[in-house]
């Protein structure tokens, strides 16, 4: 897809591609704890201590795991740690990977994602007919933003997002309201 060859400025997976550093509101992480089991223990592979993933689970009494390429962890080599989901904001540029490495690790996951052009290619469209999954779809754009120290979007994207999720939600699409401020 067009899209991704114009996003994906990382040459191969290790690397950080600056396209992929768009951090996720609270708001977009609300609507998954509903779902989540208290005290479930969770991953999120693509999140530093500041995120607000780590944050706002670990608030709502989630033991939570975090692991990114900056402290040298690497989502595609790594061990998995202990977990019973994983959640997360994953790399753009790397969506068809990181996907194939959720179904072939087989915990219940929660991935979000921009839904243009996801099941697009022939690869993605087969993995996803071959795999059971979930689709949690909103009524608003997520607005993203680059910097933790000033959260203000900096992303309005002419794309919505959605979580694309295994063995979490209860059926195969749910929709959610999000509460931006």
């Amino acid at each position: 897809m067009k899209l991704d060859l114009i996003t994906n400025k990382a040459e191969k997976q290790g690397e950080v591609n600056p396209n992929d550093e768009f951090y996720t509101p609270n708001y977009a992480i609300a609507p998954l704890l509903k779902y989540l089991p208290k005290g479930s223990r969770i991953w999120c592979p693509f999140d530093t201590q500041e995120s607000n993933y780590v944050k706002m689970l670990a608030e709502n009494g989630h033991p939570v795991v975090w692991s990114h390429l900056c402290t040298n962890q690497d989502f595609f080599t790594m061990e998995v740690p202990e977990c019973d989901y994983i959640i997360s904001n994953p790399p753009y540029s790397l969506k068809a990977e990181v996907f194939e490495r959720l179904f072939e690790i087989g915990k219940p996951f929660a991935m979000l994602v921009g839904v243009v052009g996801i099941f697009e290619s022939q690869r993605r469209f087969t993995m996803f007919k071959n795999n059971d999954f979930e689709i949690m779809y909103f009524d608003k754009r997520i607005s993203y933003f680059k910097s933790y120290a000033d959260q203000k979007p900096s992303l309005n994207p002419p794309f919505s997002s959605v979580y694309i999720c295994k063995d979490l939600l209860p059926k195969q699409i749910v929709f959610e309201a999000l509460a931006k401020k």
